[in-house]
């Protein structure tokens, strides 16, 4: 094993030693202590633990072992140090600090539970002991806290060097990803007032299916395989959505009906698709180095992509210039792409569209723009996150072309809102609007038969 013997008390921290002693000596003695006290005696403990061991252990060596292997002597050591600290703690105590300091040497400290936790969505450190988290869309503050700045610094560093990417006051913000795909953002000062900012969003370790889409009534099983045939017919698709809708999760679902024999290239600032099929091409922007060169944005990979022979590109979300290049590859025989972008409605999303065009500089009249517009997309599918917390499509649009100078939409399918019900939740019923989109044939065309009455408008999904 690369952990050997005992840690051995120095003089060193005399001050802090002594007043960790004095706290353990009111706990002895029976003093009714509140929680706050209690809990700064469990992080400073925590704390000096923790640091002895960087000290002292190989931690090359023990970045090769798992917890399993490492727990049995990360426990004698700790009983050791408590023993000389004169402080005690329960088991459930003891074992909480082995739990902790693990997650210290081996994951991501104080919010490494929560990542192991699949109910969890989000992990939002809004500073270093203001932690929240969403579970079932519904935030709530939690007791886990780090030590201080320095210590929520640290676990932003170790996170965003595993990516390549760097965090300091010259480049005082960060977007990377955790090993199982989760988005990370990080701020810090002198941008973020009260110290440093972690914000993680989470996915799935086993990626959802349309199956669980169902089940969480996020869409149902009719809209499901409707949706399904406009992938596998090649259609190209807009995901339109807020923040936390669920735009990359249903990309992400969509993507999985895309057949084997395809080429799938994906383009994402911070890679978090999970696609399924073998044959697939990952590719990830990369931000400026030091020297403030070297910057790779998306719109560069979808430039590079086009020479790759993609059947399929994938962008995780527009948000800049590459909407223009994207656009042009769905026109020029990359059929059945998708992608996502950050709006309210179907109609703002188109108009977000417009806008990221004008970002490329390139002086285009308006109405060639909208026209490159309904050229390219079919499809657009609007996700949003309800009162109550559950994500739903609400409105699944097809682009039909132009009135003038006007880009014309019709909904082919809306979630229809009846209210709430005793215990909060939202009530409602997905509805087809009755008209037939025009992309029918092609459906047909690709051996996806719908019934007569599919789009009937009295017809209720639900």
């Amino acid at each position: 094993m690369a952990i050997k013997g005992l840690l051995f008390r120095t003089k060193k921290n005399i001050e802090e030693e002594n007043s960790i002693g004095n706290i353990a000596s009111m706990q002895s003695t029976g003093v009714n202590q509140p929680q706050f006290e209690k809990d700064e005696l469990f992080y400073k403990i925590k704390h000096k633990i923790h640091n002895r061991l960087v000290e002292e252990l190989n931690l090359k060596a023990l970045e090769t072992l798992d917890a399993a292997e490492i727990r049995p002597e990360i426990s004698n050591i700790i009983e050791h140090f408590l023993r000389e600290e004169n402080a005690l703690l329960n088991e459930e105590e003891t074992n909480s600090l082995i739990d902790e300091i693990l997650d210290e040497l081996k994951g991501l400290g104080p919010i490494e539970p929560f990542l192991k936790d699949p109910t969890i969505s989000d992990i939002l450190c809004n500073a270093y002991n203001n932690i929240y988290i969403e579970r079932f869309g519904v935030l709530e503050k939690t007791r886990a806290r780090f030590l201080n700045d320095a210590h929520l610094m640290n676990i932003i560093d170790r996170i965003v060097s595993r990516v390549g990417r760097r965090i300091d006051e010259s480049t005082p913000m960060v977007d990377a990803r955790l090993a199982d795909g989760s988005r990370v953002n990080a701020i810090i000062p002198p941008l973020a007032i009260d110290g440093p900012i972690l914000s993680i969003r989470r996915f799935a370790v086993n990626p959802l299916t349309m199956e669980d889409l169902i089940k969480y009534q996020t869409l149902t099983p009719e809209i499901a395989n409707f949706l399904a045939g406009c992938v596998q017919a090649r259609l190209n698709i807009l995901i339109s959505g807020g923040t936390g809708a669920g735009k990359t999760t249903l990309l992400n679902v969509l993507s999985a009906h895309i057949p084997n024999r395809e080429r799938i290239v994906t383009i994402e600032d911070a890679a978090e698709l999970q696609l399924q099929q073998e044959h697939v091409v990952r590719m990830e922007t990369r931000p400026p180095n030091i020297e403030g060169t070297g910057t790779i944005t998306q719109r560069d990979l979808l430039r590079n992509s086009l020479r790759m022979r993609p059947d399929r590109i994938l962008i995780g979300e527009v948000r800049g210039s590459e909407a223009f290049d994207m656009l042009q590859a769905m026109n020029t025989g990359h059929e059945g792409s998708l992608t996502t972008i950050h709006s309210n409605s179907p109609r703002d999303s188109l108009t977000r569209l417009e806008s990221m065009i004008l970002m490329t500089g390139i002086n285009l009249p308006e109405k060639a723009m909208r026209f490159m517009v309904t050229s390219a997309l079919d499809v657009i599918v609007q996700v949003s996150r309800l009162a109550d917390g559950t994500r739903k499509i609400t409105t699944i649009s097809e682009v039909t072309g132009m009135e003038g100078d006007v880009i014309t939409l019709q909904e082919i399918f809306t979630f229809d809102k009846k209210g709430l019900d005793k215990d909060g939740r939202v009530l409602g019923d997905f509805k087809a609007s009755g008209i037939r989109p025009k992309f029918t044939e092609k459906l047909e065309l690709a051996g996806f038969e719908l019934p007569k009455d599919f789009f009937t408008s009295v017809r209720y999904y639900g």
